[in-house]
């Protein structure tokens, strides 16, 4: 590519959280940018609807104080400028510590500041291939339409890893029995803002057997096809794993007190606002592949959901991602094409947030480019530059999607240091280099 200011549009494939960062970043850096999103006209088995950057799964971007890496990782993309924190904290609806959105409001916000933006031009359509020469951003995500799958297979010259990946199922409010469940957050942060429907050990044990045996939708799947993404699986497969593994994750109980006997239940299942309304509840960690006649009759069987109607069922679908470690350089270009930028799951990246960041990182770095000046590596001390670092140079023969967390950090100078003196330390060094690293890139 030349070092000359180019006047023809640069290309960003995909419509999601990262395709949508990625195509602001370059519009607010002065870049034109034509955005190419296939939905309406070609769906993918899990979108619903037309709008850019649609939450497919939950609609939490999780935890949101800076104690935590994901608090972290948000705080750095709001410093950096970020479209989408910007509209997720503008449409935040209560989720005690977490950060969640009422997903139409999100959606609908995210569209309406891209179709306005002067220096984008949204194109719906599939895209196939990219031509010779053209600098783009692929973001086209973990549902890339076969054609196009197809062409990176071909530029790629190698197949892809993958994982399926599971969505959990949404409720009505309207049919949950109240005189069953209390609203409280965990250890009490927040205002209330989760349901709790609480078990006994006899409720437990007797959905868990249920669970555990329960008819899946995978049956048809290949044997060497039914590999899981750790950090998502379905409820179903962490119940096979042992009677007590659901009560140490989704079903743990630790910070909740049941108002009615005073007592922390022996399980509980969470249920989230998915909307400002609160019309809506989803199923915190419960996304399955349950058939849905299974998903009605199982999940009937936990306290307050006896009559529930489910306004979305869970479902699994396949999730795609290239082998990064093996593919990209540390600023997300394609090694042997440096136009070619990757952003968003399809590169590894795990979650909503961390979509994004790399997103917004390939639009940094493509805008850079663009006009002339190199692409940067963004520090790893941050917690962006640690999950981005963490892709780039992991292990590519054992190389799994990876979520944002404290250990991809480096580690502190000096002595030991409890727990939350760690975060603490972790998190100042973090955004200290954030600042240098701005205040380099704007110079």
């Amino acid at each position: 590519m030349t070092h000359a200011v180019r006047r023809s549009p640069v290309w960003v494939v995909g419509g999601g959280l990262a395709g949508s960062e990625a195509a602001w970043q370059l519009a607010e850096a002065g870049v034109p940018v034509r955005l190419l999103e296939m939905r309406p006209h070609t769906g993918t088995p899990a979108h619903n609807t037309s709008y850019l950057a649609e939450l497919v799964c939950s609609n939490s971007l999780k935890a949101d104080y800076l104690e935590s890496a994901a608090g972290l990782l948000k705080e750095e993309l709001r410093r950096l400028g970020s479209l989408i924190m910007r509209i997720a904290d503008q449409t935040r609806i209560p989720a005690g510590g977490a950060l969640a959105v009422d997903r139409e409001e999100f959606a609908d916000g995210v569209t309406a500041a891209i179709t306005g933006h002067p220096r984008i031009e949204v194109v719906r359509q599939e895209v196939t291939s990219i031509p010779p020469g053209q600098p783009a951003v692929i973001a086209t995500g973990p549902l890339t339409s076969p054609a196009f799958s197809q062409w990176l297979r071909e530029i790629l010259g190698r197949d892809y890893l993958y994982f399926y990946d599971a969505a959990a199922p949404v409720l009505t409010a309207g049919s949950l029995d109240f005189s069953k469940i209390f609203a409280a957050s965990r250890y009490g942060k927040g205002e209330a803002d989760y349901l709790n429907c609480p078990l006994t050990q006899e409720e437990y044990g007797v959905f868990w057997e249920n669970l555990r045996t329960a008819e899946t939708s995978q049956a048809h799947l290949p044997e060497e096809r039914r590999h899981f993404f750790e950090g998502c699986l379905p409820v179903e497969v962490l119940a096979a794993r042992g009677k007590d593994t659901l009560r140490f994750g989704a079903m743990k109980p630790v910070g909740l007190v049941d108002p009615r006997t005073g007592r922390r239940p022996y399980a509980v299942v969470q249920l989230r606002p998915e909307n400002r309304e609160k019309t809506l509840y989803n199923m915190v960690g419960f996304q399955t592949n349950l058939r849905r006649p299974e998903q009605r009759r199982i999940f009937r069987l936990i306290p307050g959901l006896e009559e529930a109607e489910f306004a979305r069922y869970g479902m699994m679908h396949r999730n795609t991602f290239i082998n990064s470690p093996e593919l990209l350089l540390p600023t997300l270009q394609l090694r042997g094409n440096e136009d070619l930028f990757f952003a968003g799951q399809l590169t590894g990246v795990e979650g909503y947030v961390e979509s994004t960041a790399a997103g917004l990182v390939a639009g940094i770095n493509l805008a850079r480019r663009w006009s002339g000046h190199p692409p940067r590596v963004v520090p790893a001390a941050t917690a962006t530059g640690a999950l981005l670092a963490h892709i780039t140079t992991a292990d590519p023969a054992h190389f799994q999607p990876m979520n944002c967390h404290f250990g991809l950090l480096p580690p502190l100078a000096g002595g030991k240091k409890g727990k939350k003196e760690r975060k603490k330390a972790l998190v100042e060094r973090a955004l200290a280099e954030l600042a240098v690293f701005m205040r380099q890139t704007r110079d």
